[in-house]
């Protein structure tokens, strides 16, 4: 078969190029004014429920709170890991229903097989970026419950250390939600690089609204 050059539609471009310039601008805010976010309150959040956590040897209410924590990433992680192999599934399959339905919704036409692979492929990527984000983050909070039960003389169970590890944690949580508010768009290219545009634009002004606010 013969591969055809692939062309990026402009939209596409627009898009890809939308998505770099928030995130980038984000973490900028981020480094120069972290107050302006919703990371930086939260993080401060956290600080202070460890310190409360290990000041009061509230044990139980701590085991508690990690085990919701530690089972929501276990089903987002699972998820994640489940649906980027049927995306590799579908991939690896030479010809696959999908073909027909997409073609109906495509703003540009006949599209090019390997473009749509492509793709897929691309989405798949992401949900496997976000089922790794989502296990680190479980192995954190799992590492947590050990170290704010620990004995308050343990050198590697300081409320600084204690805190640290529950920020890595909630860091890869954080980019494992992100993976999974990537996918939106990403889903929607399928139908045509309008849509990926569309979704680009809906999902860049809910990530507004959540940094800032939560």
């Amino acid at each position: 078969m013969t591969i055809l050059p692939l062309e990026i539609h402009p939209f596409t471009a627009a898009a890809f190029l939308l998505l770099l310039v928030y995130h980038l601008g984000l973490l900028v805010i981020k480094g120069c004014c972290p107050e302006k976010t919703i990371y930086a309150r939260n993080a401060k959040t956290r600080a202070s429920w460890v310190r409360e956590m290990m000041e009061n040897q509230r044990d139980i209410l701590a085991v508690q709170t990690l085990r919701n924590w530690t089972m929501a990433a276990s089903f987002l992680a699972s998820t994640a890991i489940l649906i980027a192999l049927a995306l590799l599934n579908i991939v690896l399959t030479p010809s696959h229903p999908l073909d027909t339905g997409m073609q109906l919704f495509s703003f540009m036409g006949k599209r090019i097989e390997s473009l749509h692979q492509v793709k897929l492929l691309i989405l798949s990527v992401d949900f496997f970026f976000t089922f790794f984000n989502f296990t680190m983050a479980i192995r954190y909070y799992n590492h947590l419950g050990f170290m704010i039960n620990a004995p308050s003389d343990s050198e590697s169970s300081t409320p600084a250390s204690v805190i640290e590890t529950i920020q890595y944690g909630a860091a890869h949580y954080t980019l494992g939600m992100r993976g999974y508010y990537l996918s939106v768009p990403l889903a929607l290219w399928l139908f045509g690089p309008g849509w990926l545009l569309a979704g680009t634009m809906i999902i860049i002004a809910t990530l507004y609204h959540v940094d800032r606010t939560g």
